[in-house]
């Protein structure tokens, strides 16, 4: 590797699916494990000052989602997506080997932020198993 979290392959591919499930409305995409953060896309009309250290903090709180929900009559946690002014986040983690992606999106229907945490979900088993 080059510096990054991922190899190239494993950042390739989370922005593949992410592009296929979200299209032209995706932002941006950003990898983030326990101790590091790295923004794998930004779409070219929106500028590079989001604080991905700070969002990386929030986010890892979702490491452990998995045992906060435990027992809920909801079934079992998928995803977190947040709404702010202007867009999305969608979180989606892999609580038991502390590894996430967040992605930023206009506007989706809530069946598109189902298919873009069902498609980030093995990607994310698929790096932690070459790891």
């Amino acid at each position: 590797m080059d510096g990054s979290l991922l190899e190239a392959t494993f950042a390739d591919e989370l922005r593949s699916v992410c592009r296929t499930a979200v299209g032209d409305e995706l932002r941006s995409i950003t990898y983030f494990t326990d101790d590091g953060v790295e923004q794998l896309y930004l779409r070219s009309d929106l500028d590079r000052t989001a604080d991905l250290v700070g969002f990386a903090e929030l986010e890892r709180a979702g490491f452990h989602a998995q045992d906060a929900y435990r027992n809920s009559q909801l079934g079992e946690y998928r995803a977190t997506v947040r709404m702010f002014e202007y867009g999305y986040l969608t979180r989606v983690v892999d609580d038991e080997h502390e590894r996430g992606v967040w992605v930023t999106t206009d506007s989706l229907s809530m069946e598109r932020f189902e298919e873009v945490a069902a498609a980030l979900k093995p990607v994310l088993k698929e790096i932690a198993s070459e790891s």
